[in-house]
Parts: structure tokens; C-alpha cells; sequence
């Protein structure tokens, strides 16, 4: 089954050139190269733009490639796979340009769309030093100019680009008395400004992403025209609440493409490493992990394609699936580095070992990940503050389960997305979680005559028993007037687990005929994908205490053939640049 947000970015892929090969600019020993130096790979992104990467940062009714969020998704996956910090540093211009797209005027999103086509680097300037993540608390302000415009002053700190950027969308205090409506959001152009106005700040050095211009900038009375306000004066903080539900979903693409680059270096050195008279991916302890990283993958692939597709068809319930996402897809990123880490033992670290150190790098700048638009605690508590609205929904049956069934559907057409349909509550529930008890039912019924998903079926049906115990939970907590208890955060996170075990079991239901003809038909046959994916959750859960063995070997064998093939470990086809491995390991069938 092609699909075609891959076909796309099979297209950047290929267009990259052999990220092995000494002279593809864009190459494994480059970004090390840079990353030892802290340089920011200027170079690089001027390949990305020459391949006009910046024309899908920008709806295509401004003149832009955007016309669907899943593509933008797995293009930026492919970057992030080959360097986050190239992802990270070309990629802030998309988060630069939301709030526009959110709350703009045609006239400002013309404007930007023809600087980010241009190549001008945008950012989002929303954290302050002594703040961090507490907006409501930012002192960065905006004092009336007598014409309708702002005298800004105050400092943005820890933003992505904020010297190399040129336009920056700042929320910024516009009433003294700052709260819910005392923000607002202005574009603020260095372009337009003298250098009494404003100055950038040093680079911070970060343990990952070097090379990326992590800094700051501060204003002193600096001009802002009426014409720069996004949106109306006082909803700023609604904006950028509702431009993070597109972002955070969208960071999705960092995790997936840090995954995908730790498994392949893993299953690599584990394939070449001799231990006790064998190679290590021969060994039973080994295959397991192995094979549970290659599931946790799937999982994350799974939810981030459901919720990446539900900005167009679930829109007003995308707050509940962005926090989710944002909140498993980075942790569970980081779990696979942290066990394939285990693998690897002291090549793990080393710079001038395995793959020239790649992989320590990889784990210094997926760390960061889980901080952006939200670290893990804002998120969870993001759904905190709808338990209400999420248990009544499951309760009465309700959730928009016909928008769920068209972003499971990889073959329906995505509607075009409508911002103004963004909300901050998703107040009918979540129908991804609602189409939990027709997906099961699915599932039931091709068991019947396919006892190969009996496994799987049964992992489906502990997942449903617990989904329902889970939401009686969250109906037992009351929205707390000040702190949040631990307890809420730990249902949260069960609640995120579920929400993926439906987004895993909606998407095989409405997908497997069509992909089990396709190249990766192998992992949609038989629950080859499903039954370890689901296994994987019901550890999180706690609902195990150990993964079901019988459920890993078959997917252990797709990934190392799909691997020997030069393809991506993935639930649909991607080609890699580059040669396929001599494939000269023994036949399969050693116990995982």
C-alpha cells in the first residue's frame, strides 16, 4: 500500500543523496562534523531549500505546498532522521508561521508566506528566563505608541532562531495587567527595527543540538505597528494554545525520525557484534529488545499518523490527541534510545566507534524533544483539565467516531483543514477512544477465520477492559482549583496509552486488506505489527508484567529484512538512499 505523504518524502530522501557517502552534503560525518564545532548547518538547510522544503511550512492557499498535515509530518521525519538538529533549526520557520495561519489576516499571512518561501528564517517567541513555561506569568510588554502600534520591551529567552530569525511571533503583555486576555501576539521584524531597538543574546551551549541557535533577543522600546497584531488584541494566549495543538502534534516528526535512526544504528552494530562465539542478534536477549524497540516504533508511527491526519478531521478534538502525542511519542522515543543504549554498552557513547558516534548523538538532541511546546507535565495536565469532558464522552458514547474513521482510513481524502474549528476543549470526548469498541469488534470478527490474530484479539480485549476502568478514574477526579494531584498525572498518562492502543487497533481495522498487498504486506498480515504493538502498551499500563515472547519473532524477522533491503522500518513503503547491506545472516527462526 503507497501512501502518498510517503511517496513524498521518499522523494526528499533520494533528492538528499547517500547519507554514508563523503561527498552528499548532507551526510552523517557532516552533521557530526558540525555538531562537534556548535556550527549551525547553514550549508545543509540550503539544500533542503533547494529542494523548496520551506514551501510546505505555508498552506497552499498563501501559496504553499501545505495541503495536508501528514505530509509535512513525514517529510519532516526524513530530516529529523538524518540530523534533529537540521530538523530542528530549518523546521522552526513552520512553528514561526502557526499563529498566523491560526488567527492572521490574509493580508499578514501573504506577507509571510512570501518571506518563508524566500528563505526568511521565522520564530515563535513564547518562553521568558524566569518563566519558562508559565506564559500567563511573561513580562515582556507592549506599551500603547498613541497610534494604535506598541513600543515593545522585555526579553525572549531559550528560542529556537531567535538570532538567525529575521520575523519573530512573540506573545507579548498588552494590558498591565497581564491574565487570560492581557496577551496578545505581534509580529515582530527585525527588518523594521534599528539596532537601538532591539539585540540578540549569546548562543546558549546545549548538551544536544549544538549546532542549533538556541539564544534570545530583547527589546527596548522597539516599534511594533497596529498591522503586526495576530488575531485581536488580548487573544494572543488563545492563539498560541491553539497554533501548539498543531505543533505539538507536529513534533512528532522529531521523535519518530530520532526512533528511526536509533533502531537502524542499533540493529546494525547487532549484526556485526560477535559475542561468545556468536553475533548478537543471534542472542535471546538481544532479539527481545530488538524487537520491542522495532514495536514501540510502530506504536508511535501509529499515533502520530492518527493524530497528525485528525488536524483535519477531528479539529476541534485535536487538543486531546496533540497532548497525548506530544506526551508518548518523545517518551517513548526515549525509551527505545535508553534500552538500545543497553545493547549497545560502551559504543553507545564513544565518538570515534560505531557508526563514527552517531548514535550519541542522536540521544544528546532527541532530549530536548520532549521540552518543546509543552514538556511532559504540561501536557499530561492538558488532559488533566478535560478528564470531565473525556469520561462523560465515554460514558455516553459520543466523540466525533466518524472524523476517527477518516483519519484511521489512510485512503479517504483529508478535508482541508479549518482553523477556526480549533478549540481549546474537546467537549464531546475523543472519538479516537470512542471507536475503540467498533475497532475490537473488527479485529473479533477476523479472528474468526484467521486464528494467527488470537494473540492479538486477546491483547485488544485487556486493552478495552482497561480503557474502561481507566476513564472511570477520570471521572472519580474532580478539577482540582490549584495543584494537581500526582495521581491525576499517573491516569493521564494511562489515559495517552489507551488512546494509542485505539489509534494502533483503528488504523490496522481500516487499513490491513489494502496494506497486506502492498511492499510492507508482511507486518499487516497475521497482526505482525498489532499483537506486539498492543503487548507494548499493556506493559506501560502495568496490565503485565512482562512482554508476551510469542508476539515478537515475526516482527523481529520483517525488520531485519526490511533493513537487508535498504527500506525504512515502517508500517508503510519508504526507500532509503542507500545500499542495502550484504545480507549474508543465517535464516530466521531462533527464538526471540
Amino acid at each position: 500500500m503507497d501512501h502518498a505523504p510517503y511517496r513524498v518524502a521518499e522523494e526528499l530522501e533520494q533528492f538528499l543523496g547517500d547519507p554514508d557517502a563523503p561527498g552528499t552534503v548532507f551526510s552523517y560525518a557532516r552533521s557530526l562534523e558540525l555538531d562537534e564545532s556548535e556550527t549551525f548547518p547553514a550549508d545543509i538547510c540550503r539544500v533542503l531549500e533547494d529542494w523548496r522544503l520551506q514551501d510546505h511550512y505555508v498552506p497552499a492557499e498563501h501559496g504553499g505546498r501545505l495541503t495536508d498535515y501528514e505530509t509535512v509530518m513525514q517529510v519532516m521525519r526524513t530530516v529529523a532522521r538524518r540530523d534533529l538538529t537540521v530538523a530542528i533549526g530549518h523546521g522552526k520557520t513552520y512553528l514561526g508561521g502557526v499563529c498566523v495561519w491560526v488567527s492572521g489576516s490574509p493580508e499578514q499571512a501573504a506577507r509571510l508566506a512570501a518571506d518563508i518561501r524566500a528563505g526568511v528564517p521565522v520564530s515563535l517567541g513564547l518562553t521568558e528566563r524566569a518563566h519558562g513555561s508559565d506564559l500567563l506569568a511573561d513580562e515582556v510588554h507592549g506599551e500603547p505608541d498613541g497610534a494604535g502600534g506598541w513600543l515593545v520591551s522585555g526579553e525572549k529567552w531559550l528560542i529556537n532562531n531567535a538570532t538567525r530569525g529575521s520575523v519573530l511571533s512573540a506573545l507579548v503583555r498588552t494590558d498591565p495587567a497581564g491574565g487570560p486576555r492581557g496577551f496578545s501576539v505581534l509580529l515582530m521584524d527585525k527588518r523594521g527595527l534599528g539596532p537601538e531597538h532591539y539585540r540578540c543574546l549569546d548562543k546558549i551551549r546545549t548538551h544536544g543540538i549544538r549546532g542549533a541557535d538556541i539564544s534570545g533577543i530583547a527589546y527596548d522600546r522597539a516599534p511594533v505597528p497596529a498591522a503586526a497584531l495576530v488575531g485581536t488584541e488580548g487573544g494572543g494566549l488563545e492563539t498560541v494554545l491553539k497554533a501548539l495543538q498543531l505543533t505539538r502534534t507536529m513534533c512528532a516528526a522529531l521523535s519518530l525520525g530520532a526512533a528511526d535512526h536509533a533502531l537502524a544504528l542499533a540493529l546494525d552494530f547487532a549484526e556485526r557484534r560477535e559475542l561468545y562465539g556468536r553475533r548478537l542478534v543471534d542472542l535471546p536477549q538481544a532479539r527481545q529488545v530488538l524487537a520491542s524497540a522495532a514495536a514501540d516504533v510502530l506504536v508511535g508511527e501509529a499515533l502520530a499518523t492518527v493524530a497528525i491526519r485528525s488536524v483535519h478531521t477531528l479539529t476541534g478534538e485535536l487538543g486531546v490527541a496533540a497532548a497525548a502525542t506530544k506526551y508518548l511519542v518523545p517518551t517513548g522515543t526515549e525509551q527505545v534510545i535508553a534500552e538500545l543504549t543497553r545493547l549497545l554498552g560502551a559504543r553507545a557513547f564513544l565518538k570515534g566507534e560505531h557508526a563514527g558516534g552517531m548514535f550519541q548523538k542522536v540521544d544528546r538532541d532527541h532530549r530536548i524533544v520532549g521540552l518543546f511546546d509543552g514538556n511532559t507535565l504540561v501536557n499530561l495536565n492538558s488532559l488533566v483539565n478535560q478528564f470531565r469532558s473525556l469520561s462523560r464522552g465515554w460514558e455516553r458514547g459520543t466523540g466525533d467516531t466518524a472524523g476517527a474513521a477518516t483519519a484511521f482510513d489512510l485512503a479517504a481524502p483529508l478535508p482541508a483543514l479549518d482553523p477556526s474549528r480549533l478549540s481549546l476543549v474537546a467537549k464531546g470526548g475523543s472519538g479516537i477512544v470512542a471507536s475503540l469498541p467498533a475497532s475490537v469488534a473488527a479485529l473479533r470478527a477476523e479472528a474468526g477465520h484467521d486464528p494467527a490474530l488470537d494473540g492479538a484479539l486477546e491483547a485488544a480485549e485487556l486493552l478495552l477492559a482497561v480503557t474502561g476502568r481507566v476513564h472511570a478514574e477520570m471521572a472519580a477526579h474532580r478539577s482540582p482549583v490549584s495543584d494537581v494531584p500526582t495521581a491525576a498525572f499517573e491516569v493521564a498518562r494511562r489515559y495517552s496509552l489507551c488512546l494509542a492502543g485505539a489509534a494502533c487497533l483503528g488504523l490496522w481495522a481500516h487499513n490491513h486488506r489494502a496494506a497486506a498487498r502492498g511492499r510492507t504486506g508482511a507486518l499487516w498480515r497475521d497482526g505482525v505489527w498489532l499483537w506486539p504493538a498492543l503487548d507494548r502498551l499493556l506493559v506501560r499500563l502495568g496490565e503485565q508484567d512482562g512482554p508476551r515472547p510469542e508476539a515478537y519473532p515475526a516482527l523481529l524477522a520483517r525488520l531485519r529484512d526490511t533493513r537487508a533491503a535498504g527500506a525504512l522500518h515502517s508500517l508503510l513503503p519508504l526507500r532509503l538512499h542507500r545500499p542495502a547491506p550484504t545480507d549474508d545472516r543465517p535464516a530466521e527462526g531462533a527464538p526471540c
